[in-house]
């Protein structure tokens, strides 16, 4: 009986995936399962980001720039923007793609740096990406600038479109139990991409370069190639989500991909557990849902308590998402769960 049990948790795991759209719609709505849909994204791009930051140890603030690669390509190649409407199975590997690439040149110039250095510069490089596409409409017009680019494609496969409703069985299935399952279903490509890295030689490269680079760099290892592979790799998972994220929403622009998404992104891998992807997954879903949650309950609690709403339900929400994070890094500074590794060094640390 015992060898069956981890093969029933997946089964159990499988068949709650499969109705929680359903079941959070029939709880609270349509419009929290298009969270949900969001928390989807949100985690392929944490999961992206803890390749670079949770096993190489490269602090990345300007992962978002990839984010927005992605998207504006999915934009530009499926919209009425230059008249080009071509087919999602292209246009999301091409943003791939081209996001690997800005990786690439993102990463090649800082590898001999570290720490805040590397921080400084990667936000640099999130804030010229966002600034350029906000200011790329003239003399031509590529980007529609601060306007953004609307009337984007629905994400399509075939003939069968994820931004309408379909019957199924005399079930009704909407657009965003539809988003729901197509981001499910990357999120799981993403994860079981991430896991084969964290078991191979690369992946063991990357946490010998985090935990002592020279040491690393002596033992044979070509630091090089490895960073600048953590830095393809992440930014291929950010461009990715970023097409979906174009398809899903319609509408694309430079607002979207400020500083703050980035430092958001960061915060789902540290709060969760950086190394850890169902750490990773845990701090992505609690870093959608939560804001969203403070944003509903802070009037009807202020009205409830007080009679009135003496704060700004928007200031106090962002207050309490605040506090929250400072409380959970006190109690638990390796994360809400953190990987084994992380979990014995901090130990360690306060042992000394």
């Amino acid at each position: 009986m015992k060898l069956h049990r981890p093969a029933n948790r997946h089964l159990a795991l499988a068949a709650i995936l499969l109705v929680l759209p359903f079941i959070i719609d029939a709880l609270f709505g349509h419009g929290w399962v298009r969270i949900a849909d969001f928390a989807l994204l949100y985690i392929m791009l944490a999961l992206g980001l803890n390749i670079v930051v949770g096993y190489a140890g490269l602090l990345d603030l300007g992962y978002i720039a990839f984010f927005a690669v992605g998207a504006y390509t999915y934009a530009l190649l499926g919209s009425p923007q230059f008249g080009l409407h071509w087919p999602m199975w292209v246009t999301l590997p091409l943003g791939a793609i081209i996001a690997c690439i800005f990786g690439v040149l993102l990463g090649a110039p800082t590898l001999k740096l570290r720490g805040d250095y590397l921080a400084i510069v990667t936000l640099g490089f999130g804030e010229i990406i966002r600034i350029f596409l906000n200011n790329l409409n003239a003399p031509v017009n590529i980007t529609n600038g601060p306007q953004g680019i609307s009337g984007i494609d629905a994400l399509q496969v075939g003939g069968f479109s994820f931004g309408e409703s379909h019957q199924w069985l005399g079930v009704r299935v909407d657009d965003v139990h539809l988003h729901y399952y197509l981001f499910l279903a990357f999120t799981l490509l993403v994860i079981f991409v991430s896991r084969r890295l964290e078991d191979s030689r690369i992946g063991r490269a990357w946490v010998a370069i985090r935990e002592d680079e020279v040491a690393a760099s002596a033992m044979g290892i070509n630091t090089r190639n490895i960073k600048l592979l953590a830095f393809a790799m992440g930014a291929t998972f950010g461009g990715i989500s970023g097409g979906l994220f174009a398809g899903f929403q319609g509408f694309v622009s430079p607002e979207s991909f400020s500083l703050m998404e980035s430092i958001m992104i960061l915060c789902m891998v540290v709060l969760g557990g950086m190394g850890n992807i169902g750490g990773v997954v845990l701090g992505g879903v609690l870093l959608v849902a939560l804001p969203e949650l403070f944003r509903h309950a802070a009037g009807p609690v202020q009205q409830m308590l007080l009679g009135k709403v003496v704060v700004d339900p928007e200031s106090l929400r962002m207050l309490m998402f605040g506090l929250a994070l400072i409380l959970v890094m006190l109690w638990r500074p390796a994360g809400l769960w953190p990987s084994t590794q992380r979990r014995r060094e901090l130990n360690t640390e306060e042992g000394a």
